[in-house]
């Protein structure tokens, strides 16, 4: 079985709650607080699980937050190497307006890392004798520079493995500029790398997804919400369109949709289908609140209805070309 193992380097416990509205300056009376593990390696490493795959998350923790932290996810049977963060790792907190439907997330910063506590974590990987995939998903903690994604990319070198990419901002630019093989990002994301303004159409996302690619990053998928995903890879590319889903909460979706792709990859799938089901996975995700993220019996269901689409659309297709 393929090793996958996954860096978070700002975790977090999500604190998941509801309320009728917001009011200012008044005492507001919130739903009993769902807690879960977060901290978008962790979170590919959960959905992993969740869909019967293994992968291990690594990631710093610290104080009574980090061993709650830790409590939930060997609650969920999730595997994980843990070193000290120095300080206590963050709680965020996800606010649900019942009346209008509206999400609040408040993102604390956590616990600035030393460059010890990052080099512990970057010694855990080179300790494992083996490492084919390695996802780094989330944003940096406070004293994390941009520049360890050329880390991480020389251990993935060193270990014959697959860098897998979800962040933002200069990590990101970072992550692409050293070579990351496979990069999930967002249409806004992929603006800011384009320096164009906005992207709007499709075909203006698939010429900068292109050039990304041909710029060193091995594969390139821009996820598009609820329109699905677009890919490019070794030369091809395509559009996957989302299912139609009664949302309840977008947290972790884009967690989720990294877990299907990287687990389907390392089942020797095709990148289109990998994608395909990264989107059901994503999808199936925003059927529960907080950030409980995808369920394979809903994932497996929505998949089937996917292909079902496509397989129509293309029959469709090829008997209008024939006539």
């Amino acid at each position: 079985m393929p090793a996958i193992f996954t860096i978070t380097l700002n975790p977090c416990i999500d604190v998941n709650t509801s309320v009728d509205m917001l009011w200012p300056e008044i005492k507001l009376r919130c739903s009993e607080p769902l807690m879960q593990p977060g901290g978008g390696g962790i979170n590919v490493a959960r959905a992993i699980t969740k869909l019967g795959g293994h992968a291990v998350a690594v990631f710093p923790c610290g104080g009574s937050t980090g061993r709650r932290l830790k409590e939930l996810l060997s609650a969920e049977g999730v595997a994980f190497i843990s070193t000290g963060s120095g300080g206590n790792t963050r709680e965020n907190v996800i606010v649900n307006e019942r009346c209008t439907g509206r999400q609040y997330r408040l993102n604390m910063p956590g616990p600035e890392l030393s460059e010890l506590v990052c080099n512990g974590l970057l010694a855990a990987l080179e300790e494992q004798p083996s490492v084919d995939y390695l996802v780094v998903s989330g944003s940096l903690a406070p004293g994390v520079g941009p520049e360890i994604f050329k880390k991480l990319k020389a251990i993935a070198i060193r270990k014959g493995a697959m860098l897998a990419v979800d962040t933002s901002g200069a990590a990101l630019k970072t992550a692409v500029g050293c070579g990351a093989d496979l990069v999930k990002l967002s249409a806004h994301e992929l603006s800011s790398l384009a320096d164009g303004g906005d992207l709007m159409s499709k075909v203006e996302i698939e010429a900068a997804a292109r050039n990304l690619s041909a710029g060193g990053v091995g594969a390139v998928v821009v996820s598009l919400g609820e329109h699905g995903a677009f890919w490019v890879s070794g030369g091809e590319s395509g559009y996957i369109s989302a299912p139609s889903v009664k949302p309840v909460s977008t947290v972790g979706a884009g967690d989720s949709m990294v877990a299907g792709i990287v687990l389907s990859l390392s089942k020797g799938c095709a990148f289109s289908d990998a994608v395909r089901y990264g989107v059901a996975c994503g999808s199936a995700a925003t059927l529960h609140p907080g950030t409980s993220l995808c369920k394979k019996e809903e994932v497996e269901d929505i998949f089937r209805q996917m292909n079902k689409k496509t397989e129509m659309h293309e029959k469709d297709t090829g008997h209008r070309g024939r006539t």
